[in-house]
């Protein structure tokens, strides 16, 4: 019993976290619509949609090992904050020499946004790391506060810069870096990482032990990033940026279900490296996948049906059309985050290059898809081809985890499910006569097919 208290206990501190951040956020979405232009929203979201490429690979997944070791290595956790901070650092050295470079031969628009680009990595990067080093720690308390409070500063600097300064796409920007920023100072005094580099030492075979984990996760993060990402170039290169820029906003509905994603993804990976050796462990993994899955479907199927009038709530001008590419993105969300609890398994393992291999294959469909499928339906041909490739993936994760743990899971109810959910998404996409009154009746459906779950989750919350 105390594998799920420890699980539950820390969903419910990532719970706080993310939903004041996550709402917060999604609530200004309104806002950037009417601040910024399509254009405008469509180069911010390939720069931040570049940042998730570049931190995990030229920090080679620096964060994710402080995450694995210092779970296990508590008397060794000053040496690993010193090789992540290093690595880190490297990295920004990195970022800046190349966006330096770039900028003599660029207009001075450009030139501009290589710089705010700079400060935004460097920001971003050390956050995160502070963010996965403290959730090795065990001390998720410093990471619901520095979540929280990059979450206040984005609201309170993007009110200035967009509503008062009224200074457009660089206001936007120059929030996110003030709110890294201060969070990342925030979590460094709040978790005393003072004391743990104090405690710190030159460990080169610690430093080795990590780099060897982290690098071929490089294959595995990198690829993750080609299937969120890939789409969103291919649009930008092939449609412009006002397109991108309405493709980008439709990742707002389904970044609803993804909040729920990441906070179980952030619990669930503590538990797993903890539990991975127990002789319950098959039982237990088994267990939280099928919530989880049910927690997925019955939240992309709400969705779904809510998907026309969240769009007309949420969306402002030319963004309201974003409503007909949420459907497949919603898809994709499902598969990602069955994918990323079956990479958490493969992690705890130490198998990372299993995972890349899975994640890796999914991105070659992608990209080689992606630029046929645009062509062909313009960015509704981008979300269908993300959708598949995040099947492709969490597939080939399944297999593999196989070799570790067995799962035992209802099959033919999940696949049946799927596709209950892919009707759901022809009948709003080509509005067929009563689609609203069909898709309301087949999510009921599926809270029959999930009932045991649902009401276990719900007993376990009395």
């Amino acid at each position: 019993m105390g594998k799920y208290k420890y699980l539950f206990g820390n969903i419910a501190l990532f719970t706080v976290s993310n939903f004041v951040s996550k709402i917060l956020v999604f609530l200004l979405v309104p806002f950037y619509t009417h601040v910024l232009t399509t254009e405008e929203y469509g180069v911010a979201d390939v720069m931040h949609t570049t940042l998730l490429l570049l931190v995990p690979a030229l920090t080679v997944n620096v964060g994710e090992g402080a995450l694995r070791f210092a779970i296990e290595k508590e008397k060794e956790r000053g040496d690993i904050l010193k090789i992540g901070l290093k690595m880190t650092g490297i990295s920004i050295g990195i970022v800046g020499i190349v966006c330096g470079g770039a900028s003599i031969f660029l207009s001075r628009n450009m030139k501009i946004y290589l710089l705010f680009f700079v400060f935004l990595y460097a920001t971003n990067a050390l956050f995160e790391y502070f963010i996965l080093f403290f959730q090795g720690c065990e001390k998720v308390n410093i990471v619901v506060m520095g979540s929280v409070f990059c979450t206040v500063l984005t609201l309170a600097c993007n009110l200035y810069f967009l509503l008062v300064a009224k200074v457009g796409l660089y206001g936007y920007l120059l929030s996110q870096i003030i709110s890294y920023g201060g969070a990342a100072c925030l979590m460094y005094q709040l978790g005393e990482g003072k004391s743990y580099w104090a405690l710190g030492k030159k460990n080169k075979g610690l430093e080795r032990e990590m780099m060897n984990y982290g690098k071929p996760m490089i294959l595995y993060s990198t690829s993750s990033w080609a299937n969120n990402a890939a789409d969103r170039y291919i649009i930008l290169w092939m449609c412009g940026a006002s397109v991108g820029g309405i493709y980008g906003i439709a990742n707002k509905i389904p970044a609803m279900l993804a909040v729920f994603q990441r906070i179980f993804a952030q619990a669930w990976q503590m538990s797993a490296s903890k539990n991975y050796k127990d002789k319950e462990s098959g039982e237990f993994f088994s267990s939280m996948y099928q919530v989880y899955n049910m927690i997925m479907v019955l939240g992309c199927s709400l969705l779904i049906v809510l998907c026309k009038g969240l769009a007309k709530l949420l969306f402002a001008k030319d963004f309201y059309e974003a409503w007909l590419f949420v459907p497949p993105l919603v898809i994709s969300v499902i598969f990602g985050a069955l994918s990323g609890f079956l990479g958490s398994i493969c992690l705890a393992y130490k198998d990372s290059k299993g995972m890349g291999k899975a994640a890796g294959t999914g991105a070659l469909i992608n990209i080689a898809l992606n630029p046929w499928a645009v062509y062909v339906l313009g960015a509704m041909g981008a979300a269908v081809i993300t959708a598949v490739s995040y099947y492709v993936m969490y597939a080939m994760a399944f297999f593999t985890v196989r070799k570790y743990v067995r799962l035992t899971w209802n099959w033919k109810r999940d696949y049946l499910s799927y596709f209950i959910i892919i009707f759901q998404s022809v009948f709003l996409i080509w509005k067929i006569e009563g689609y609203l009154w069909i898709n309301g009746a087949l999510f009921f459906l599926l809270i029959l097919f999930y009932q045991k779950e649902l009401f276990s989750v719900l007993k376990s919350m009395t």
